[in-house]
């Protein structure tokens, strides 16, 4: 299995038990884990009974597993400040207020909390040495994916915008006038120094999702989360993305023969539909099913956790380099 592994999914549909169950199924074969949570309900915290903050920490009686829980809104905060510092440094102070004026109203629109968390993604692995493997519990796929095409879409953006710089650059060199030589800019030049890093990010995190990510989606067995996933799976797809399987949650387990009534009945109706819908999946979805899992009567944590990562079929051993 790739070093990067994402499970995403249509909100509500239990990333955060897959993610972790796959997480410590990973640590329990030996594999030095981390597991990253970027959902803003942070569940990964209750799962675990434990607080967990935007730095890796051991889990308690877990050996060879860390996580962490990375917060959206702070993310937001940190990058546009420093944006501003950035661009602060290179105005005059009057135009300082209007780089105040202008970040806050960027906090506010679509994209900044991608932008955001694609930073702490690329930050977190670059800086995953120390990990055998990396599992990811993403935000709901639609955010998710608008995050994965930010380097398709951002690097021709950055190219560009560099492009302009230098040309500026040369045109300012070409103007300026001191001891009848030119002002050599461009070497030290610090917006284009960022770009070059930003280009760098990007062209680091296109390839190493491509190549040493694997990407699963949960599932519910109702028809707006296949309708959901079935988009999923082409967007990924179309972005060159590894799909390596589909996980079922929330199956309604079937109740015993002699058992009738009301309550019976309707469950019988309810799993004769989940699984028409499982057959579905089997037939005309290409990524296989990894894991049919069924309700459980309480919150998946603790045993509960162990049995769902016995159920997943997905394997654990880092690829050999």
């Amino acid at each position: 299995m790739r070093k990067f592994v994402f499970f995403g999914g249509k909100g509500g549909v239990g990333k955060t038990t897959m993610s972790s169950a796959y997480a410590v199924k990973c640590a329990r074969d030996g594999v030095r884990t981390l597991l990253v949570s970027t959902d803003p309900a942070h569940s990964t915290s209750d799962v675990f009974d434990q607080s967990f903050t935007d730095e890796p920490a051991a889990v308690a009686d877990e050996p060879n597993l860390d996580a962490m829980e990375i917060d959206p809104e702070t993310e937001v905060r940190e990058h546009l400040m420093e944006t501003k510092r950035a661009m602060g440094d290179q105005v005059s102070p009057a135009m300082v207020n209007e780089i105040d004026r202008q970040i806050e109203m960027a906090h506010q629109t679509p994209g900044a909390y991608e932008s955001a968390l694609f930073d702490r993604f690329i930050d977190v692995m670059r800086s995953a040495d120390e990990y055998d493997r990396v599992v990811f519990d993403t935000s709901p796929t639609g955010g998710t994916l608008r995050l994965l095409s930010l380097p398709e879409y951002l690097d021709g953006w950055i190219q560009r915008l560099l492009h302009k710089r230098k040309e500026s650059v040369k045109l300012f060199e070409r103007a300026a006038i001191g001891n009848n030589e030119p002002r050599r800019m461009m070497d030290g030049d610090p917006i284009i120094a960022r770009l070059e890093q930003r280009r760098d990010d990007f062209s680091f995190a296109k390839e190493t999702l491509r190549d040493d990510a694997a990407f699963f989606l949960v599932v519910n067995p109702d028809e707006l989360s296949l309708r959901e996933t079935e988009r999923a799976i082409d967007q990924l797809d179309d972005y060159g993305l590894d799909v390596r399987g589909l996980a079922v949650n929330r199956l309604t387990p079937e109740p015993d023969p002699e058992e009738s009534g009301r309550g019976a009945t309707f469950l019988r109706e309810r799993v004769k539909t989940e699984r028409e819908h499982l057959d579905g999946l089997r037939e005309n979805f290409s990524p296989p099913l990894v894991a049919a899992v069924e309700t459980r009567v309480a919150e998946v944590k603790g045993d509960f956790l162990g049995e769902v990562a016995a159920e997943l079929d997905i394997d654990t051993a880092p690829d050999v380099q």
